[in-house]
C-alpha cells in the first residue's frame, strides 16, 4: 500500500486500539453484522490450524479457538497484537505484520482456513495478498474474507468513477474521538477478480443482514442494512 496512507492507517489504529478492544465484543457491526454473517462461512475447526489475517484485537481468534481451532494470528498494529495475546492468553500465536507484505515466514499449505475479515480494503492491490492466501493455504482449504460492500462503497464516499481503485477517507466517531481513516474503494470486479484469477474460485458469496441482536441497540442503521448491504462475505476454494 501507499507508504503515507499505511502509516496513517497504522497510526488511527495505534490510536484507538484500547477503545476498539473494549468496544468490539458488543459494537453491532462488528459483533452483530460482520461475525455472525463470516463465522457462518468457516467450516468445523476443531482440531483445524487458521490464519487470522489482519486479526486486530483477537476477537475473531477467541471465537475459533474457543471452537477448538489452532490460530495464528498477526496485524499492522502491535496495540491491537499485544491485546489479542491477552485476550487469548496462552492460546493461539499472534505478531505483528503487514497484510500488504509476503508472508514468508508461514510455510506452503500449512493453514485449513485463512480468514480475513474487514481488512483488504486498506490494501491497495490485493494481488500479493491473495497470492500468498493461496500459497499458504492446504488444497482442501477454504479463504474466508468480508469487506466493504462495493456498492455501498461508493455511495457513502460519493465516488463519480467506479471502475477506478482510490483512496478514500472517512472520520470514525464510534471508537471514542474521532479518527481520520483511510482506506482503498474498489468496484466489485476489482474484489473478484483477484480471488479467480489467483488460484480461487468463488464457493458462496453472502450479501449479510444484521441479526436481531443489532436491532436492541441501533435500530437506525438495523432497518438501514435489512434494507442495502454494508458489508459482504466471501468463501472461496483453492481451485482444483
Amino acid at each position: 500500500m501507499g507508504k503515507n496512507i499505511r502509516e496513517k492507517i497504522l497510526s488511527a489504529y495505534e490510536e484507538m486500539a484500547e477503545s476498539y478492544n473494549r468496544l468490539i465484543d458488543h459494537k453491532p457491526h462488528n459483533a452483530y453484522y460482520d461475525r455472525p454473517n463470516t463465522l457462518g462461512l468457516i467450516p468445523e475447526v476443531k482440531g483445524k490450524f487458521v490464519l487470522d489475517a489482519a486479526c486486530g484485537p483477537g476477537k475473531y481468534a477467541e471465537m475459533l479457538i474457543a471452537q477448538g481451532a489452532e490460530v495464528t494470528g498477526f496485524d499492522i498494529s502491535p496495540r491491537m497484537v499485544d491485546f489479542a495475546r491477552e485476550r487469548n492468553k496462552d492460546a493461539g500465536t499472534f505478531f505483528v505484520y503487514d497484510l500488504a507484505d509476503p508472508l514468508e515466514m508461514l510455510e506452503d499449505a500449512s493453514f485449513d482456513i485463512v480468514l480475513c475479515a474487514l481488512a483488504l480494503h486498506y490494501v491497495q492491490d490485493w494481488t500479493l495478498t491473495i497470492k500468498e492466501f493461496r500459497r499458504v493455504l492446504k488444497p482442501e482449504g477454504y479463504l474466508v474474507i468480508s469487506i466493504e460492500h462495493p456498492f455501498s462503497e461508493f455511495n457513502y464516499f460519493k465516488s463519480t468513477r467506479y471502475f477506478d481503485t482510490e483512496p478514500v477517507k472517512c472520520t470514525w466517531k464510534g471508537f471514542g474521538k474521532p479518527i481520520e481513516m483511510n482506506s482503498y474503494r474498489r468496484p466489485l470486479g476489482a474484489c473478484i477478480a483477484p480471488l479467480t484469477e489467483n488460484g480461487f474460485n468463488i464457493d458462496k458469496l453472502i450479501e449479510p443482514k444484521p441479526v436481531e441482536e443489532f436491532e436492541k441497540l441501533d435500530p437506525k442503521h438495523y432497518k438501514k442494512l435489512n434494507d442495502f448491504p454494508a458489508f459482504m462475505c466471501i468463501r472461496a476454494v483453492p481451485r482444483k
